[in-house]
């Protein structure tokens, strides 16, 4: 499966990806203060682990920092 996470083509070899597996993959000691949009689409996290990808999907994951 093709996906595009922030502007960056990426392989996987699963071909059935939730947002909440690729999220376990990308960021497994992270997953509080993200924000995650699937083609311009937020997705709430409580919808992770049902929202299946497809591929060539556009992914934009966005982190809170704290700063001013």
């Amino acid at each position: 499966m093709e996906l595009t996470i922030n502007n960056q083509l990426r392989r996987f070899p699963e071909q059935n990806l939730s947002i909440q597996d690729l999220m376990n993959i990308e960021m497994p000691e992270k997953q509080g203060g993200i924000a995650v949009a699937v083609n311009n689409t937020v997705i709430p996290k409580v919808h992770w682990a049902n929202h299946n990808l497809s591929s060539s999907d556009s992914i934009l994951i966005i982190t809170a920092t704290q700063g001013g």
